[in-house]
């Protein structure tokens, strides 16, 4: 009788057993492989009528690549690439039939969900070291391309990203609204916060856009108009028709050197606040109540009698808030020109400020521990990932109006406010 050793693995402490995932990664796994089949047969059919002159066919299929595993959302995936082959004799090389998948590039590693996902597990707190041991769970065993040194590679890929991206061609670009925002992060232990200067735009068919980005010291007039003139160089010819921003004069100083047609208009969060700031903290819900009656008024003539309103029931005891709110009410009320759909983007920057309260979480949880260039990096990836759920504007059939000179008051066409009165 013969004897038989049979050898029974132990599942490991720290393992998870999960039949669940293991079908879903083999189902993954064939369908992937027929896709890849199907998209070479594909190829290999639209080139059946080229043929050599012995009568066959010129491309064929020429068996698969070596096997590799791709990283994946549900784990690694061991696949093989089909090749093709172009048998056609004394062809020079660039004029070769070669095939290339659109579903596996021929250096892929990881899937694309996948690198975006990298920079939001950044920003939510958890470090380049930790990806592989956070993942494990979800990705498999050992998290492979996951590795310290394969995320740091990754960060450089991230940086010729951005330079790409800077250099961009902007003159077939137009966009009719902009949003202006200086971001501070303090990174890691530097003497200074760096402040990112970030500007959004809104295009003819109303969907917003990352226009300008660029790291700096501080919201200087010096800083604002780098980024201004670095735009325009690259063919941003048309100035926007306004743009919204808060109180940092840098901005605006620099706006108007280099689009000195485009409109201003502040940011009404940024105003309460500071107007509140001069208020003790007992009057600032009333106070704030006043204020809503004028940035929430449905004509300009009503916001304008709320203002003179604030400015006779205040202007006694604190002056310094009432001055500090008349100051700018031009810029303020601006929005009343613009179709009233607009009007919730225009009269807050809470376009950029909704992007980058990730951004501001994610240092307050790690204590700044991201260096400069890492933060800037992550925070590009991050508005990059995010744009892709950035909602349009209401009423973009409103835009071409504007480009075309339309005027409109309060909110309204002026060829429909004029019917209306009549």
């Amino acid at each position: 009788m013969k004897k038989t050793t049979d050898i029974i693995a132990f599942r490991q402490p720290e393992s998870v057993d999960d039949p669940l995932t293991e079908i879903a990664r083999d189902g993954a796994r064939r369908m992937l492989a027929a896709a890849l089949r199907a998209e070479a047969d594909a190829f290999v059919a639209q080139y059946a009528e080229e043929t050599l002159p012995d009568g066959r066919q010129r491309v064929v299929r020429h068996g698969y690549g070596p096997e590799r595993s791709i990283l994946t959302g549900i784990g690694a995936l061991d696949v093989q690439r089909p090749k093709v082959r172009d048998r056609a004799p004394d062809v020079p090389a660039e004029k070769k039939i070669r095939f290339s998948s659109a579903i596996l590039p021929k250096w892929a590693r990881r899937s694309r969900s996948l690198d975006a996902l990298l920079p939001v597990l950044y920003l939510r707190g958890i470090s380049m070291g930790n990806f592989q041991e956070a993942l494990a769970a979800i990705l498999g065993k050992d998290a492979p391309n996951l590795s310290p040194d394969v995320v740091s590679r990754l960060t450089g890929e991230w940086q010729q990203e951005y330079d790409r991206w800077q250099r961009r061609d902007l003159s077939a670009r137009r966009y009719v609204y902009i949003w202006a925002d200086g971001v501070y992060l303090q990174a890691r232990m530097e003497p200074q916060a760096e402040c990112m200067l970030v500007i959004l735009g809104a295009t003819p068919e109303g969907k917003k856009e990352l226009v300008g980005f660029q790291v700096g010291l501080r919201e200087s007039a010096q800083s604002w108009r780098e980024l201004l003139i670095d735009i325009k160089a690259r063919g941003l010819a048309v100035p926007p028709e306004i743009a919204v921003g808060d109180g940092a004069m840098g901005f605006w100083k620099a706006l108007d050197e280099v689009f000195p047609g485009t409109r201003h208009q502040r940011c009404w969060v940024h105003k309460i606040a500071n107007v509140l700031n001069k208020f003790p903290k007992s009057m600032q819900p009333a106070v704030k109540a006043d204020l809503r009656e004028i940035w929430q008024a449905e004509t300009r003539a009503v916001a304008q009698t709320a203002m003179n309103v604030f400015a006779e029931k205040y202007g006694a005891k604190y002056e310094k808030a009432v001055t500090c709110l008349t100051k700018d009410s031009v810029a303020l009320l601006a929005f009343y020109d613009f179709p009233a759909d607009h009007w919730d983007h225009l009269r807050t920057g809470n376009p950029i400020e909704s992007v980058f309260a990730t951004v501001r979480h994610r240092t307050v949880r790690t204590k700044g521990a991201l260096s400069q260039k890492t933060a800037k990096l992550m925070v590009f990836k991050l508005v990059q990932a995010s744009a892709k759920t950035w909602r349009r504007l209401k009423g973009a059939n409103q835009l071409p109006l504007l480009i075309e000179g339309v005027t409109f008051t309060d909110g309204v066409a002026t060829s429909v406010a004029e019917n209306r009165a009549a």
